[in-house]
């Protein structure tokens, strides 16, 4: 079996938004009762952000380096984030409804940049109205079978009682789908085309594993597929998820494994383990630069590699804590695994506001902050500052978004480790110490370039480097990173 990915997702780098957090717009009339945008989110309260604040803020997402946006839900919901669906057809009113995405949209579109909506169809919620039909109706609702129910009338509300229907981890407000049901099914890839024919670029798809109905993934990749080849199925798995990436169901997942590596690696002991509880990853476990060449080397050799250049890599989202809060503010953790996300097959994705440093733990909200616009003074100018020359970085490289991955050294004494990427004549060296010392590392080069070849530093530096006996001695400081260039009649 041929396995294809969309092309435009290699070249990619992803900004993921929560959208009642964001941005909010003057555009739009709102609700009087909304929390103040710049007090501590709260479980129920909205702050109001909606997609028009999105639109006047793309100039800043694509000065970022940017090229395509993931979404938190965007549909009618009686919840701010927006994972309890009433109307999968509706986007919810106060982001400004159907018209408001459809200027997003096309907006984004006219600047090149790719649109991924959050699609949750493992569950619904109370207010949907298929679900909500048989709150009011119990035996005699037509769409009983559109949903498990276990009693009569169903326990929708007493929080004290299981509530008597199938439920995703046994929440009330989260009926789950029967997707054994032909008419349930039938409207979910219903939703999924209906999205995809107005434009959307594709999918990344709410806890997929949840939905165990034999053939139902297969027959979404058909059907989106069919609409538009280039769209971008990615799940929701947090582990390994060899299953899903065969070429029949996903083009990718959100790399969670890899922020739990890259993290444990350049944090050590300075991750907070209380920052993870709960959570599908563990980037507490920490790594020396061997174990994170090992961890690295096996997640590489998990997927075929049309699958690895289309994975969405990650170092935090709306689910997990931010990474400088979680590894305890310290600046160099993030800024290390930021400089091996954006090196790293497959796409890079920046959670709103971690490009200015923007804080945020456990317990949910507090990792879903609003983005202090009118507060500048809070804006890490730093930290802005490398995230933009890191995508620039990639964006003129192909060798670092297309090229073949190369172990090169890992020195677990010393923190440090290195790899190449290679594409054709380009060959791009990546070095980092962990260390808080500085360090001298040879680096074995193999057949990867040529005796003599000189590099020059691109990034972390402006020394030129020789190969010298087919090993590359490099000077690092402490916590610190370089990515080193040869090319033409340098390269093997």
């Amino acid at each position: 079996m041929s396995i294809q990915t969309p092309e435009w997702v290699k070249d990619a780098i992803f900004y993921q938004i929560f959208p009642d957090r964001f941005a909010r717009s003057d555009q739009l009339e709102k609700p009087r009762h909304l929390e103040p945008w710049d007090a501590p989110p709260s479980t129920y309260g909205y702050k109001g952000g909606d997609l028009l604040g999105v639109v006047e803020h793309l100039d800043h997402i694509q000065d970022l380096g940017a090229t395509a946006i993931y979404f938190c839900p965007i549909f009618q919901s009686a919840s701010n984030h927006r994972y309890h669906t009433h109307d999968y057809y509706q986007v919810d009113p106060l982001l400004g409804g159907n018209e408001a995405f459809l200027i997003l949209l096309n907006e984004a579109h006219r600047r090149g940049m790719k649109i991924i909506l959050d699609g949750v169809f493992n569950h619904a919620s109370r207010g949907f109205f298929y679900f909500n039909d048989i709150l009011e109706n119990g035996r005699h609702s037509p769409y009983l079978d559109w949903f498990n129910v276990d009693e009569y009338p169903p326990n929708a509300y007493d929080l004290m009682r299981p509530p008597g229907y199938a439920a995703w981890w046994g929440l009330h407000a989260l009926p789950k789908f029967n997707s054994d049901n032909p008419q349930a099914r039938e409207y979910l890839m219903r939703v999924a085309e209906h999205w995809l024919r107005l434009g959307i670029d594709g999918w990344r798809l709410d806890v997929p594993g949840e939905i165990k109905t034999e053939g139902f993934w297969e027959e979404f990749r058909r059907r989106v597929k069919a609409i538009n080849p280039e769209a971008y199925i990615v799940g929701e798995i947090w582990e390994a998820a060899v299953p899903f990436l065969r070429g029949d169901r996903f083009d990718a997942v959100m790399n969670y494994p890899f922020a739990e590596a890259t993290l444990a690696f350049c944090g050590g002991a300075r991750i907070n383990p209380k920052m993870a509880e709960g959570k599908g990853y563990n980037p507490a476990r920490r790594l020396d630069a061997k174990g994170y060449g090992d961890r690295i080397e096996w997640l590489l050799g998990l997927y075929p590699w049309e699958i690895q250049l289309a994975q969405l890599n990650l170092l935090d989202s709306h689910d997990a804590a931010r990474a400088i809060t979680l590894a305890g503010g310290d600046a160099p953790t993030v800024h290390l695994a930021t400089l091996l996300m954006m090196t790293y097959p497959g796409a890079p994705s920046i959670y709103y506001g971690d490009e200015i440093g923007l804080e945020g733990g456990l317990p949910d909200p507090d990792t879903r902050r609003p983005f202090p616009w009118d507060r500048p003074q809070m804006w890490k100018r730093d930290v802005l500052a490398y995230h933009q020359e890191l995508a620039t970085l990639r964006k003129a490289h192909p060798a670092l978004r297309r090229g073949t991955y190369h172990r090169l050294h890992a020195d677990a004494e010393r923190d440090v480790y290195a790899f190449g990427r290679k594409l054709s004549d380009e060959v791009m060296l990546v070095a980092v110490n962990v260390a808080e010392h500085a360090r001298s590392a040879h680096i074995p080069l193999d057949d990867l370039l040529a005796e003599g070849a000189t590099l020059k530093t691109l990034y972390g530096g402006t020394d030129h480097h020789q190969v010298a006996h087919k090993k590359l001695r490099v000077m690092l400081k402490p916590r610190s990173g370089v990515v080193l260039r040869a090319s033409g009649s340098t390269a093997q």
